[in-house]
């Protein structure tokens, strides 16, 4: 699904680490960590081409631009940007071929499922940063995307928010969709994810969670 072979990323002729060499598997589900400033945010946005490496490629086999979605951090939105929460939702609906009737329907159960109804006409600027965070998530859940690379989704998400999201990260993961998720919180990556990319501008690190959140010997992917 993701192939990086000798890739490089980050500002013009400063590489955060050696070249990236990583396959990462149809329907397997990845967590991303390391320090801050160590380049997951930027990683993810070349592997959803919003960024240009610095040399090496990405190859994805996602089969076309609606195969993957990309959750952002929070603080790339604009909440001044006068729609409302459904209409932000109603975003995940791009290039769905769904009746009105389908649209109204799953709009509806989506809303219902992260909690958000009764706030569909509640502008940005109104919500709280858990509520735009599910707002995000729920859009996520519309595009049925087979590909999901989402940063930090758990930010600004209370106990309850954070539950929904490892609920509905399972429930994507079991469809056989593929997941990478940079995390912060390591005692999450240890119970909810299989296998963890480390980032270091030393070398980055790939494995089993356990492993290398343990600092065991892993194989080292740059």
């Amino acid at each position: 699904m993701i192939h990086c072979q000798a890739l490089r990323w980050g500002a013009p002729g400063q590489p955060l680490t050696p070249p990236l060499d990583i396959e990462l598997q149809e329907g397997s589900f990845t967590a991303v960590i390391g320090a801050n400033g160590s380049g997951k945010s930027s990683l993810l946005k070349v592997m959803a081409g919003l960024q240009k490496p610095l040399s090496g490629k990405v190859a994805l086999s996602a089969p076309h631009k609606a195969g993957l979605s990309f959750l952002p951090q929070q603080q790339h939105l604009d909440r001044q940007f006068p729609i409302s929460l459904q209409e932000l939702v109603t975003a995940g609906f791009w290039g769905s071929k769904q009746s009105s009737e389908q649209r109204r329907r799953r709009l509806r159960a989506v809303l219902e499922d992260w909690c958000l109804s009764g706030l569909e006409q509640r502008p940005l600027m109104a919500l709280s940063g858990g509520e735009l965070q599910r707002a995000l998530l729920a859009r996520l859940s519309l595009a049925d995307a087979p590909l999901l690379l989402l940063d930090e989704p758990h930010a600004a998400l209370d106990e309850h928010g954070q539950a929904l999201l490892w609920k509905h990260l399972h429930a994507w993961h079991a469809e056989g969709r593929t997941l990478v998720v940079v995390c912060h919180d390591l005692a999450a990556v240890r119970q909810h994810i299989a296998q963890t990319l480390l980032i270091k501008s030393s070398g980055c690190l790939f494995g089993a969670s356990n492993d290398l959140i343990r600092q065991q010997p892993l194989t080292q992917v740059a």
